[in-house]
């Protein structure tokens, strides 16, 4: 009878670190999942982020086009003022004309620099996200390494270590909506 008893115990005792690894185990898989998600996150605000700096690239290029031009035009300008023309109304008319393209390449080129600082700004915000997803996928991973010390060992303080981590990686990840 003592035998069976202690048997029972034994097995009672079993069961319960069965219980307590199977909640480990769940919380890994949570983890898992969860590094998952942020890593994918992570990886779309950088994706963002040089689709928006190529964007400001190209839009600093147009810029460059355009700016050529204008002083092409200012160029040309100056040089006419220079010249004495036989027919001065065709010449004061062509003038008018570079006048006039001289004020619209101006006035494109502050539209064209206001675009490209718009995608740099929206660049850098996708920097600051994808920092942010990358500070939480190393948390979530720290957390899913120290989780399985806690099944190796058999000791809960390593999974309320790892969900502390799992933790602070999911509140980093989460700050992101917090930006602007």
């Amino acid at each position: 009878m003592a035998v069976e008893l202690s048997e029972l115990h034994e097995n009672a005792e079993h069961g319960r670190e069965n219980k307590s690894l199977a909640a480990i185990s769940v919380t890994m898989g949570i983890l898992a999942v969860l590094v998952a998600i942020v890593s994918l996150m992570g990886h779309r605000s950088n994706t963002e982020e040089l689709m928006m700096q190529n964007r400001a690239n190209d839009q600093w290029a147009y810029y460059q086009a355009k700016n050529i031009r204008l002083h092409n035009y200012e160029m040309s300008m100056d040089v006419l003022s220079l010249i004495e023309f036989k027919d001065k109304e065709a010449a004061a008319k062509v003038r008018e004309k570079y006048q006039g393209e001289v004020q619209r390449y101006t006035k494109e080129e502050s539209e064209i620099e206001e675009k490209a600082k718009e995608f740099e700004n929206e660049s850098a915000a996708a920097q600051r996200k994808g920092d942010r997803f990358d500070l939480g996928e190393v948390f979530l991973e720290i957390a899913l390494v120290i989780s399985s010390l806690a099944l190796l060992t058999g000791k809960k303080f390593f999974w309320f270590l790892g969900l502390l981590a799992g933790a602070v990686g999911l509140c980093s990840a989460a700050s992101v909506f917090l930006l602007h």
